[in-house]
């Protein structure tokens, strides 16, 4: 159950979170939106996530453009320079998923997508004991004015807009993966879109990927981050293991599923390195 030989190689992926002033009544703060993947996919099925996909040769190496394409076909947001023809964005959308490449769609309205609107976050790769994998970037992106995400109603079958506090308390019924819940609690953290903003900027300073590892429990298993005591002496598959004093290496350092929900926890009292 715990080898890791039979996993390929992570797939380059990106996905954006994206945010916007808190609209709605009793709501404070900011949001980020969210999707829900079909029943029956083959990655993170059922579960809300951020939008995003894998990277395409199209992309040019650059997982910005990848994002941002991904934002487009998802979500129906397009970070684009210049001013994109809203009464086109949902014809421009459905060629899109209909296999139509999105540069020259924009190149013929003499737009491009905008690679500097999103701003990197974090970045997550799928444990080894997964068959299928990502090292995925995440980005923050602000959703631009007069624009409204819907899902796409083929890979996604729902949406939704939550603020930090909001989604932390309903990581169950939103089916969020672990790295939905680290980072809106990270999210929780920031009072303004302002201070994500900031957020950025110091860990675009000091990337570190966060590549969790499997550890066996006498019920279950335990998902550790590299910042756990245990990461190196009771995970299992591949290892990226994070410095000491890291700036990333703060707050509960592991998830465990519990009543079919993720949880954050830190470490039990007494777990040491070594």
């Amino acid at each position: 159950m715990y080898e890791d030989d039979v996993s390929d190689p992570p797939r380059d992926a990106a996905t954006v979170i994206l945010l916007r002033d808190a609209t709605r009544a009793g709501a404070a703060g900011y949001e980020a939106f969210l999707l829900r993947r079909r029943r029956g996919a083959s990655f993170m099925s059922g579960a809300y996530v951020f939008p995003g996909g894998a990277a395409d040769p199209d992309d040019a190496g650059d997982l910005r453009i990848t994002a941002a394409r991904e934002l487009f076909e998802e979500a129906g947001v397009l970070l684009a320079h210049g001013a994109p023809p809203a009464a086109e964005l949902a014809t421009m959308r459905r060629e899109v998923l209909d296999g139509a490449p999105l540069a020259p769609m924009l190149a013929t309205r003499g737009l491009s997508l905008d690679a500097g609107a999103l701003h990197y976050y974090a970045h997550w790769i799928t444990p080894s004991v997964e068959k299928k994998r990502f090292s995925a970037r995440f980005y923050v992106a602000l959703l631009p004015a007069g624009q409204e995400p819907s899902f796409d109603d083929r890979e996604t079958v729902d949406e939704a807009w939550v603020t930090p506090a909001e989604a932390l308390a309903r990581v169950a019924d939103l089916h969020l993966p672990p790295p939905q819940v680290r980072t809106f609690h990270e999210l929780a953290a920031a009072a303004s879109i302002a201070d994500v903003l900031a957020e950025c900027a110091a860990r675009a300073a000091a990337p570190h990927p966060i590549m969790p590892r499997l550890a066996p429990l006498p019920v279950g298993f335990a998902l550790l981050l590299p910042w756990d005591p245990e990461y190196e002496t009771a995970g299992t598959g591949d290892a990226a293991p994070m410095p000491a004093g890291h700036p990333l290496a703060t707050g509960p350092s592991r998830f465990v599923m519990e009543d079919r929900a993720w949880k954050h926890l830190f470490a039990p009292a007494g777990t040491t390195t070594g």
